[in-house]
């Protein structure tokens, strides 16, 4: 069945070409176009024909030397103005140096002093008084004195008998007040002792309490615990010259400056 099918479908397309070529048309003739004017025109020739091609005469132009020509760049920068060329100006002249200043003299180093020792205070207070202003920043100072033992005693003078001196005690005890007791002999016979103290501060602080409480106590005692020494900055190096002896001390020593800051 399949082979009766492919047979009958070559036959009908044998016939469709066979229709198409008799009804075909004529094709059209295309006009002939006359060749551009300067353009060879292709002709056939023969076998073995030898042709050669004829070249259109050219004139010959003689070759001129011609100077270059320059660049329009560097015509155009020729032709136009040029800027004018700038000038240098002469640099200001440095001023001349300053002479070196002439190197001050550096001040003498100063000179510190102390003089003592003074047994008291008052007479710390008096040399200081006589030196006068040989000395810049003088003040005083307290040293203690070594291996020595300080007794402060706060005392009521001697009364007139004991009797007296008794009844100045109950005045004290009625004040609150203790640590007490009547010297019966010697040069303060019948005067009241009130403590005895190794240092001024708690000395001072006795005294305070009983002249608070309406009692004429005195201070005493401290002799030879400390000395006083008068110190200060010479004002010139001529006047430690005789200073010891103005002044009265027993001994001129040398000092830090730092330790009078």
């Amino acid at each position: 069945m399949l082979t009766r099918a492919l047979i009958v479908l070559l036959v009908l397309l044998n016939v469709s070409v066979a229709l198409w070529w008799l009804l075909r048309a004529e094709p059209a003739s295309v006009p002939a176009t006359a060749p551009p004017t300067g353009v060879a025109e292709l002709q056939l020739l023969q076998a073995g024909t030898t042709v050669s091609p004829a070249l259109p005469s050219t004139p010959t132009v003689p070759l001129q030397e011609a100077a270059p020509e320059a660049p329009a760049s560097r015509q155009v920068a020729a032709d136009l103005p040029r800027a004018p060329e700038p000038v240098e100006a002469e640099a200001p002249a440095a001023p001349p140096a300053p002479a070196p200043a002439a190197m001050a003299p550096k001040d003498a180093p100063q000179r510190c002093v102390a003089l003592g020792p003074f047994a008291d205070q008052a007479a710390a207070q008096a040399a200081q008084a006589k030196v006068g202003g040989a000395l810049l920043q003088p003040h005083l100072r307290e040293q203690a004195v070594a291996g020595a033992t300080a007794r402060f005693r706060v005392m009521m003078p001697p009364a007139e008998s004991r009797e007296a001196a008794q009844a100045t005690v109950q005045r004290i005890l009625a004040a609150g007040l203790s640590d007490y007791y009547i010297i019966g002999q010697g040069p303060d016979a019948n005067a009241i002792a009130l403590g005895q103290y190794r240092n001024r501060e708690g000395a001072e602080r006795r005294l305070a309490a009983l002249r608070e409480a309406g009692f004429q106590a005195q201070l005493s005692g401290g002799e030879g615990a400390s000395s006083w020494w008068l110190q200060g900055a010479l004002t010139d190096a001529g006047a430690a010259e005789g200073l010891r002896q103005r002044s009265g001390a027993a001994q001129q020593r040398s000092l830090d400056c730092a330790g009078l800051r």
